[in-house]
């Protein structure tokens, strides 16, 4: 083989092993690219991924908080509400208040009261002697109407009525002085009491005030319930 053949020979390795390693690059970078490419959609997935759980957290914080504030607002207003109707139901009282210190001012009126409410004590209690208590100012208007109320005790019952004593030592309250007062006041009305003192029945025009108040006080604020907004 002369210098020429294996020029040639020589040539023809060299374009093999060029077009091998052509071959190989190329085979290297194709898959270079798929695996970067493969890596780049899953960095891409996984930053999608955290993108979407980060959105879904601050949504759920955000609706927390939206649900806690409409909460927190519809507790106010309830609030609100609930004072609005307080205020009206304890204004009404104040004014059926300030009308029953007028009722002692009508002394035929007063007097018809006083011995309904000492016929019912006498009743209510069911004791032979008791121990009834006024206020100063009206202690000889209920002396004199004693005597009328043990009557009508025994028409009602058929029964004797108890003997009833007059609390000359101590006094129920007298009348406010003033419309802004805050001592005890009292505006009409007995305490009956058994002779022992065990059994104490409070009928003074305040009381029996209080107690129809508390029994009627669903319906009160049923009937408030159209007239005061929030």
């Amino acid at each position: 083989m002369n210098d020429a053949d294996v020029s040639r020979q020589i040539q023809q390795m060299v374009r093999f092993i060029r077009q091998e390693a052509e071959e190989k690059a190329n085979e290297i970078s194709v898959s270079a690219e798929e695996e970067f490419n493969i890596e780049k959609m899953q960095l891409f997935e996984a930053e999608k991924k955290k993108i979407k759980q980060e959105y879904e957290r601050k949504s759920k914080q955000a609706e927390a908080r939206r649900k806690i504030e409409y909460s927190m607002q519809l507790n106010a207003a309830r609030i609100k509400f609930l004072q609005a109707q307080d205020d009206a139901v304890n204004a009404m009282k104040e004014a059926a208040s300030k009308e029953l210190l007028n009722v002692s001012n009508d002394k035929n009126k007063y007097r018809t009261v006083l011995k309904g409410l000492i016929v019912q004590s006498m009743l209510r209690l069911n004791e032979k002697a008791v121990l009834l208590r006024c206020r100063e100012m009206d202690r000889k208007l209920v002396e004199s109407i004693v005597e009328e109320a043990k009557k009508e005790f025994a028409e009602k019952t058929k029964r004797q009525a108890p003997k009833i004593t007059m609390d000359e030592k101590v006094f129920l309250p007298p009348p406010p002085k003033s419309a802004d007062s805050h001592e005890p006041y009292c505006s009409g009305g007995v305490v009956v009491a058994s002779q022992d003192g065990k059994i104490v029945l409070e009928n003074t025009l305040d009381a029996r005030l209080n107690v129809a108040f508390r029994q009627n006080l669903p319906e009160i604020r049923k009937r408030l319930l159209g007239k005061v907004g929030v």
